[in-house]
């Protein structure tokens, strides 16, 4: 009779646990931000710290959700030897008011599931050391565990989204631009090309895999070109590759580009507005969506950075011609390592002389020489310095920052000079576009990486990419 009444009672609770509703599962930014206390949430995330007392256990866990970690506060009988820095967990309590000020909520654990445990011995990353951008570059597959790095990955992810609100609530297309192509949009020949693996190298010695020769893309603009006859205003972000073999603090050989394309415009102008626009609208939402990341990096990275962004953003960018740039480079009283002269290409340390000289705000420079510019961009027939309709815009610690111009819209002005070039054939595609409905057209492109550098302060540009690629390191 005890046993019949044992086990009615065991089933009895079995079916009310059953019945019982699963924890809630929480973001660490959620808990956080909870405005009221909870009954049985859940958490999950990694461990940031361990403290055990006598009588209380202390973690902070974060899952990247947010820069900050949430308190969790558990009794010592729930401590384990796996419980450690690094570790995975999953911990099940009540969400409570937090007795600190510094924290709206802490977690009281009832249970602590330690998923996946972690050797703090061995783990590169040590708790509670502030570990230099260079010794984190060496784990790519760890570093994003880095409080640094998270904040950046979070500002990265916020400011992508905040470039697609951009053009889409301004009317703009987004191209999915291919990867693989068969122009050299820059032409500077820094090309990586498209070769097929060895089990297939005996069927494409007689010819190409594409029947021509195929490149990783370098620009996104001519196929943006083509789509702006059709749809007015596009826009593009994705990867572009350049073959440079360099390991210096500015480049990649693989990036994020910023481009757009703009029909029905005659007026470089135009073009610099919409730079100047996406530069400030996208800069106003990181800080404001994204303050304590972002106060990670002007605090420790580049102190001071947030005032002077804060009084770029209520200037004007400043406008000056080449010509005018490189007058101002030859009176200048510094040594430059490269002698400015007109029909030279401004070096990076003109660059930076020339946002100083200007007030250190953006400044961009307009009407490059015609022959040191690419085939698309419009001749401004001028004399006897003969120049196009370009534009770079420099930003201070960084440089160039966009390029962008009018196309050579005007069907003899384009033939004209790709037969000269000895690319008529080639292009003859890019010349039916001018037959075919052509328009006044121009556009730009922005480098993701070198605006988030100058944004936060941030000195090697291979510290604002997940996982750098350049000449003699390809990590994962």
């Amino acid at each position: 009779m005890l046993r019949a009444r044992a086990g009615g009672w065991l089933r009895w609770r079995r079916g009310l646990r059953r019945c019982a509703s699963p924890p809630r599962a929480l973001r660490v930014r959620e808990a956080l931000r909870a405005p009221e206390p909870l009954e049985q949430v859940k958490v999950q995330g990694w461990v940031r710290s361990v403290r055990s007392q006598k009588e209380v256990l202390f973690l902070h866990i974060n899952d990247g959700s947010s820069l900050e970690s949430l308190q969790i506060v558990a009794d010592p009988s729930l401590e384990n030897r796996d419980l450690t820095f690094g570790s995975a967990v999953e911990v099940q309590g009540k969400l409570v008011k937090s007795p600190h000020k510094m924290q709206n909520m802490e977690l009281k654990a009832e249970t602590i599931h330690v998923v996946g445990p972690c050797n703090a011995l061995l783990f590169p990353l040590k708790m509670k050391e502030r570990h230099p951008l260079e010794y984190v570059r060496q784990f790519p597959h760890l570093r994003c565990r880095n409080n640094t790095l998270g904040s950046l990955l979070r500002i990265r992810s916020e400011a992508t989204a905040s470039i697609h609100s951009f053009f889409q609530d301004n009317g703009y297309v987004h191209i999915h631009t291919p990867i693989i192509t068969s122009n050299d949009c820059e032409g500077a020949g820094e090309l990586f090309e498209i070769g097929v693996s060895n089990e297939a190298k005996e069927s494409a010695e007689k010819t190409h895999f594409f029947n021509v020769p195929a490149f990783l893309t370098v620009s996104g603009q001519l196929h943006l070109e083509v789509m702006a006859g059709a749809f007015t205003h596009v826009f593009t972000f994705g990867p572009t590759f350049r073959a440079e073999n360099s390991q210096s603090r500015r480049h990649l050989a693989e990036f994020y580009m910023v481009e757009a394309e703009l029909s029905f415009t005659e007026s470089l102008q135009d073009i610099m507005q919409v730079m100047e626009d996406l530069f400030k609208t996208v800069t106003s939402t990181v800080l404001s969506k994204c303050p304590h990341d972002v106060e990670l990096f002007h605090k420790y990275v580049a102190p001071g950075q947030k005032g002077r962004l804060e009084q770029m953003l209520k200037k004007r960018f400043v406008t000056i011609s080449y010509s005018e740039a490189v007058e101002i480079l030859k009176q200048a009283s510094q040594a430059f390592t490269f002698k400015p002269e007109w029909g030279c290409d401004l070096q990076t340390e003109h660059e930076k002389y020339l946002v100083k000289h200007c007030g250190e705000v953006p400044v961009f420079v307009i009407n490059y020489p015609y022959d040191l510019k690419p085939f698309y961009m419009r001749d401004n027939e001028d004399g006897p310095q003969h120049t196009v309709a370009a534009v770079d815009l420099l930003v201070p610690g960084v440089g160039e920052l966009c390029g962008g111009s009018l196309r050579e819209e005007r069907l003899p002005f384009l033939e004209s000079r790709l037969q000269r070039l000895g690319l008529a054939d080639t292009y003859q595609w890019y010349l039916d576009l001018r037959k075919f409905g052509s328009v006044p057209h121009g556009g730009f492109g922005m480098g993701f990486e070198r605006y988030l550098q100058y944004i936060l302060g941030v000195d090697n540009i291979k510290d604002v990419i997940p996982f750098p690629r350049f000449s003699h390191s390809c990590l994962l």
